[in-house]
């Protein structure tokens, strides 16, 4: 990832658009800032939430709340609690997530 033509700024989520993009069960809210061509959000995910599809898309991901269950395509699974965090490049390993009891994300792609 390459950051630039940003300049130094703060964001205060509470003030952003709130986006609700609905799973294959549940739901995810999302708050998204774009900065050049990185792509930061605090991303709520519902109890219950699957994803509706495979990501290949690279992100960092960091816990906030809850609990994340992470599947990849080749059937391993991580579970991320507050404090915990993943990376994944683009094209990498697909990945879906899901919560059994909703998730709090901050995630840069």
């Amino acid at each position: 990832m390459k950051m630039s033509n940003i300049p130094f700024g703060t964001t205060d989520w509470n003030e952003v658009e709130r986006t609700e993009h609905p799973g294959e069960t549940g739901v995810a809210y999302w708050r998204t800032r774009q900065f050049d061509n990185v792509r930061v959000r605090m991303v709520e995910y519902s109890p219950g939430y699957l994803a509706d599809h495979w990501c290949s898309k690279g992100h960092i991901l960091f816990c906030l709340d809850g609990e994340l269950h992470t599947e990849l395509e080749d059937g391993r699974r991580f579970v991320l609690t507050p404090g915990m965090s993943y990376q994944v490049a683009d094209q990498a390993e697909p990945h879906r997530s899901s919560t059994p009891t909703g998730a709090r994300l901050f995630i840069v792609d």
